[in-house]
């Protein structure tokens, strides 16, 4: 979620947090009164938040959200450096300068992925995916799942011996497998990062992935290398 009373920095925010497919923004707000109403129907994971905003300030929404039963994580996003001692006593990510700096702005994104992998418990071991087929219900363990894939209308779900169809869109399954190891390399491609044996120089900083147990070859865009870097490697 945005909350700022200046419409182009949440404009210019909204298009540079696009460029990650792995963030979702749920909700935008002009100030802190009605973020708070907001946040408390939407519950989202961050907040990206201005400090200066009417008679709700940033760091006042923020000592309110942290009482919430599951606070969500703040990013402050402000004109102003001189609060940024105080805006880390709310526990904050990152503290980010407009104008806004693209490279700033991925490390942040970074930063959060690498809270929210901490956080998370990979329960793919128990938990199955379940594919509705014309014979009834499939059951597929996501460690099985080399890759999804948008094809026309319908999602394909690769594994190394047989591809699924289902009606769930790529963001449907990011959703369902995001306890799992799985990463968004393109807008068209879901990978588990298990399968990645490795990471080839396509063209114009563009790569393809190659995955074990199977021959296929995945585009991987150029504004995720990094971040897919980060995931791979030691």
């Amino acid at each position: 979620m945005i909350v700022d009373d200046e419409m182009l920095s949440r404009e210019e925010l909204k298009h540079l947090l696009s460029q990650y497919p792995m963030l979702e923004i749920v909700a935008e707000a002009d100030s802190g009164e009605r973020a708070l109403e907001k946040m408390i129907a939407i519950q989202p994971d961050v907040v990206f938040l201005d400090i200066e905003m009417g008679e709700l300030s940033g760091l006042q929404l923020a000592k309110i959200l942290q009482q919430m039963k599951k606070p969500p994580s703040i990013v402050f996003a402000t004109a102003y450096p001189n609060y940024a001692a105080e805006a880390f006593r709310y526990e904050a990510v990152d503290y980010l300068l407009k104008p806004f700096d693209e490279q700033q702005v991925g490390e942040t994104v970074e930063r959060l992925i690498r809270k929210f992998a901490e956080k998370t418990e990979v329960k793919t071991a128990t938990r199955k995916l379940a594919i509705e087929a014309n014979d009834g219900i499939v059951y597929v363990s996501p460690a099985d799942i080399l890759f999804c894939f948008r094809k026309e209308r319908d999602t394909a779900i690769v594994t190394a011996d047989k591809t699924y169809y289902t009606k769930l869109t790529l963001k449907d399954l990011e959703q369902k497998l995001k306890d799992g190891f799985f990463f968004r390399t393109h807008k068209s491609y879901l990978v588990n990062l298990e399968k990645v044996e490795q990471l080839i120089p396509w063209f114009n900083g563009a790569y393809e992935l190659t995955l074990s147990g199977s021959d296929e070859k995945i585009p991987v865009s150029r504004n995720y290398v990094k971040t897919l870097r980060q995931h791979l490697e030691l």
